[in-house]
């Protein structure tokens, strides 16, 4: 079921948002002041498998589309989607996302099939870093690293109010710089790396191993540490010494001005950053120490991002464009 507002006046020219996720999509129709005109949520249906999932998403950015067209008197001028996994966002294919079940998806010319205008694919911790480099917890710094700490770890490297994407794509991977040589097996197949220590579900497993209860999660760990629970103390300060170890290796390679932490660990507030801070100031030697700030944008993060990258395709090609006084005849 889609849950929708329309707060606002009618306001033309607009583009569509839309980011993916494991469980559930979030959309928006954002007008070219950033404001949000039109809001809506649905259910991603990943186990419908693959290409309904696929089917889902071209529907739901029609929908989109057809919606601002009648609202607002014209269609969207362009749309910003925003993927989990691998991502070529050059290209527009989304290479990899295991949780979705796909592979090599030409999702951009999908979409731009579908609706009609032209499309932005981004990466959806990328995406979130953009937005809120621009507009959340970054603004202002000219070098930031956007971290979410949520089912793993990644990063988004932010300079100069965009994102670093990497030659190939792939930047940011800090979940797995391995802090723990030998230690757990990662996903990835190395031993010891950081979100297998330091995500939401790596505190998650260890709270339920140690608490004894199967059910317990990261959010109940960041409770039992607030009652002083011994074993949740323990718990928790393992994970925030493994991030810590990480945070200084990416301070060391990066030297950002503003480290931003987000996802579902995050939400644990000072609970998390109080120490996290603490511990990363005891490492570093020669580094200068950059301020450690909770992310401002929650879960729409990832929407925001993707409208500032369907505006900023638009700018990009207006700005190819030649203008009147160019053109000959």
């Amino acid at each position: 079921m889609t849950r929708a507002t329309t707060p606002g006046p009618p306001a033309g020219r607009h583009v569509i948002a839309l980011d993916v996720g494991g469980t559930g999509m979030k959309a928006a129709l954002i007008g070219a002041d950033g404001t949000s005109l039109h809001e809506a949520r649905r259910a991603t249906g990943r186990d419908r498998g693959p290409e309904a999932v696929v089917e889902s998403i071209l529907d739901f950015a029609a929908e989109l589309r057809a919606y601002g067209e009648e609202r607002f008197g014209e269609p969207a001028a362009a749309a910003g989607v925003a993927v989990p996994g691998i991502v070529d966002a050059e290209r527009g294919i989304a290479v990899y996302a295991a949780n979705l079940g796909w592979r090599d998806l030409p999702l951009r010319d999908l979409l731009t099939e579908r609706i009609g205008v032209p499309v932005a694919l981004g990466h959806d911790v990328r995406t979130g870093g953009l937005a809120e480099g621009r507009v959340g917890a970054g603004q202002g710094a000219d070098r930031f690293l956007f971290l979410p700490l949520g089912t793993g770890i990644a990063g988004a490297i932010g300079i100069d109010g965009r994102i670093e994407p990497g030659a190939h794509g792939y930047s940011g991977e800090i979940g797995h710089i391995v802090v723990r040589p030998g230690g757990p097996l990662c996903g990835c197949g190395q031993r010891g790396c950081l979100e297998r220590l330091a995500s939401a579900s790596a505190v998650s497993r260890a709270w339920a191993e140690a608490s004894g209860d199967p059910d317990a999660d990261a959010a109940d760990c960041a409770k039992a540490v607030e009652s002083g629970d011994e074993r949740a103390l323990t718990v928790w300060q393992d994970a925030v010494d493994a991030l810590a170890d990480g945070l200084v290796t990416a301070i060391t390679l990066l030297d950002p001005r503003t480290l931003i932490i987000g996802g579902g660990l995050a939400e644990a507030g000072e609970t998390l950053f109080t120490p996290l801070r603490a511990a990363v100031e005891r490492r570093v030697t020669f580094q200068q120490l950059p301020a450690v700030v909770p992310a401002a944008l929650g879960d729409t993060a990832g929407c925001l991002g993707a409208g500032l990258l369907a505006w900023d395709l638009l700018t990009a090609q207006e700005s190819a464009s030649p203008t009147s006084s160019e053109v000959t005849t």
